[in-house]
């Protein structure tokens, strides 16, 4: 598997499983699919209420835990430095883990100074092997990294052809931070899987639209964690690291971008108010 670096030194596979949305029901099925196909990187959250069912993925798997990279994120009810402990380690129960490999913070609001103490208190004890973000903009990103010891190793946050965040990568880039890929495919939205632009380079490739948004992140440095149920669907999604696009095909497909968000914006107050009301059960 392809990796990057991150800026404490870990590696990071440069494309990796997510289970967002994923009936807690499905999701053991799904992660071992995934690990079977050759999935390596492991991306849930507290907030996705299907982190047990990844962890019993990666036990019945009999994969070497050191081959794995495990991600979970931190939700905005349990943000604060006591909270988040007390948070981190139900999550490391759920997935019967005794170390993450990163742990995020999945929204920008509540107690996020709180929370970053305490990861940087797990990250100092060994716990994770690197904390990050998700969801920062550039203002609420540099803030935090002013303002801390240790800066976030990643940003996840949406990245598709409609919204490329192209200057909030440079701006990522210039700080030490990686940016990775939330809904790659936008939900399928702005029908970009006929998209005539994205159709003609699949075409030229012999390749699928979702082969070429994967392949047009990984070119750009984009950690990506694309999501399916289908086993055929996960094995293809794998299968981006045999082609190159052109830089005509690059260019083509920025001149899909919109420079907004196709889901929510992080900065409306409604928004805010009802994530920040949203809190998860025991």
């Amino acid at each position: 598997m392809h990796t990057v670096t991150l800026n404490n030194g870990v590696e990071m596979p440069v494309l990796g499983f997510g289970v967002y949305q994923i009936p807690p029901e499905q999701t053991e099925q799904a992660v071992s699919d995934a690990l079977a196909a050759g999935y390596r990187s492991l991306d849930t959250a507290a907030a996705y209420g299907n982190e047990e069912a990844v962890g019993r993925a990666i036990k019945s798997s009999g994969i070497p835990r050191q081959d794995l990279f495990v991600t979970t994120k931190l939700w905005i009810s349990d943000a604060g430095e006591d909270k988040a402990k007390r948070a981190f380690d139900t999550s490391l129960r759920k997935l019967g883990l005794d170390q993450l490999d990163l742990y995020l913070i999945h929204q920008p609001y509540g107690d996020v100074y709180g929370s970053w103490r305490a990861m940087e208190g797990l990250h100092h004890q060994g716990l994770v092997r690197a904390i990050g973000v998700s969801n920062f903009h550039p203002d609420r990103l540099v803030d935090l990294i002013d303002h801390n010891e240790v800066t976030p190793a990643v940003n996840q946050v949406e990245t598709h052809p409609f919204h490329q965040r192209t200057t909030d990568q440079e701006l990522m880039r210039e700080r030490g931070v990686q940016i990775e890929s939330w809904g790659p495919f936008a939900k399928g939205r702005n029908n970009l899987f006929t998209h005539p632009v994205l159709s003609r380079i699949a075409a030229a490739h012999g390749k699928s639209v979702a082969q070429v948004v994967l392949r047009w992140l990984v070119q750009r440095a984009v950690v990506v964690i694309p999501k399916s149920v289908r086993s055929e669907r996960m094995a293809e999604n794998l299968d981006v690291f045999d082609f190159e696009l052109t830089a005509d095909q690059m260019a083509a497909i920025t001149a899909l971008d919109t420079g907004e968000s196709l889901f929510f914006d992080h900065r409306d107050p409604a928004m805010v108010s009802r994530l920040g009301n949203v809190t998860l059960s025991a």
